[in-house]
């Protein structure tokens, strides 16, 4: 029985408590957050986790558990990192280190963490839940023979949208990191990658050749969204952050020479049922689609029973209405992923190995997307193969995080 130990206990701490239910071998034996703590503590007491403590800090929490997770702010993910380095190298005896997406908000900062969890000999598992959807998953692995006779995959589109973040710190860009691209454009890059990698590779086997991209702010610096975001906190006449993102990278396969394509699409104005994930690979001769919008069940509610709707995310994450006809989804930790990366770490954090995707992988993320981000603000095309480029990359920080956003959004 492995104890798990969380830092953070906001909107994506609560979507892995719920993950935790249908995982073996696992208790959520401590929760350490500036607020939120109890009420996660007490949830996940009442779905039978364990005896899960509230802890004041990293140190305390490290020395209790035996993985440790940065479910914690972008913002805060170097910090915590450096403080469970400490409880390492004071003597906490962790099995494991686990990060959600993104690692860091640059590759400054994702180079930092995947150095120091090197230095600690502590295995990792970054966080990444779309690649361990049951449906791709699936879908690749009824394809395995089409794929072995005819060739992988040459054409991936990923996308995932919906109405905009939960909380104000995930609209600020020197916080977050910048905007949708930064939020949601890692997963898109990252299973879009994945759809292009011949079975039996490993997810970062591919490699990038050149990145491309178009980013814009197009519904929220505009009224009335731009003052809806003033009366929490965020100024996007000041420091806006993009909304939209296309970001197109193409791989080459090292064994074959052949190219392929990943189109990554994100965007916070989805106004449509709620969160939907769309990813489509095409390979010669044969193709697959995965749409989370599209369910088994539903739910019509009308307007004089619509008073007594406690929580339409109950149903389906980003929910943006209350009445009608809604769909419903009866596990969303499973439908997203999350069970089946949660079981992967865990079972390597046993062998005392690294999850399927470890903190060098989350930096290969980071990269591809601030590559998005050069070719945003440069309008060119990004090559991944030139070293100087590589290099000028490890220092890079978006306009757009740096809180310029003008310059490259808004034109002034």
């Amino acid at each position: 029985m492995l104890k798990i130990g969380m830092i953070g206990a906001g909107f994506v701490a609560g979507f892995h408590e719920r993950s935790l239910c249908s995982v073996r071998g696992a208790e959520l034996a401590g929760v350490c957050a500036p607020k939120g703590a109890e009420a996660l503590a007490k949830r996940a007491q009442e779905d039978g986790l364990g005896d899960t403590r509230v802890f004041k800090n990293v140190a305390a929490l490290c020395n209790a558990v035996d993985v440790v997770c940065i479910f914690a702010p972008n913002f805060a993910h170097l910090e915590i990192m450096r403080n469970i380095a400490k409880a390492v190298e004071g003597g906490a005896k962790i099995k494991g280190i686990i990060c959600e997406k993104p690692l860091g908000r640059n590759l400054q900062e994702a180079d930092v963490m995947a150095r120091m969890a090197k230095a600690l000999g502590v295995p990792t598992a970054y966080f990444e839940n779309q690649l361990h959807m049951p449906s791709v998953i699936e879908a690749r692995r009824q394809l395995t023979a089409v794929e072995q006779n005819m060739g992988a995959v040459h054409l991936a589109r990923s996308a995932e949208e919906h109405g905009g973040p939960h909380e104000p710190w995930f609209w600020n860009p020197t916080m977050q990191g910048g905007g949708v691209c930064c939020d949601m454009g890692c997963h898109s890059v990252a299973v879009g990658m994945y759809m292009l990698t011949p079975g039996g590779k490993a997810p970062d086997y591919l490699t990038p050749v050149s990145a491309t991209a178009n980013m814009a702010l197009l519904k929220w610096g505009k009224e009335p969204w731009i003052s809806q975001l003033k009366e929490r906190g965020v100024d996007y006449k000041a420091t806006p952050a993009e909304d939209y993102s296309n970001v197109t990278i193409e791989f080459k396969d090292p064994e074959t020479g052949v190219c392929s394509i990943s189109q990554a699409t994100n965007s916070w104005m989805y106004d449509a049922p709620g969160l939907r994930l769309l990813m489509e690979a095409f390979g010669p001769g044969y193709s697959y689609t995965v749409n989370s919008l599209q369910s088994p069940a539903g739910l019509f509610i009308s307007d004089a029973a619509a008073e007594a709707v406690a929580d339409s995310e109950l149903a389906l994450e980003k929910s943006q209405a209350s009445r009608g006809a809604l769909l419903l989804h009866h596990n969303e930790p499973d439908l997203y992923g999350y069970i089946t990366e949660w079981r992967d770490a865990l079972s390597a954090f046993e062998q005392g190995k690294n999850g399927m995707l470890d903190f060098e992988y989350g930096r290969l993320i980071t990269m591809l997307v601030m590559a998005g981000y050069m070719a945003h603000e440069k309008k060119a095309t990004i090559d991944l193969t030139d070293p100087a480029v590589l290099q000028s990359l490890e220092s890079y920080v978006p306009l757009i995080q740096q809180g310029k956003g003008k310059e490259v959004l808004l034109g002034t």
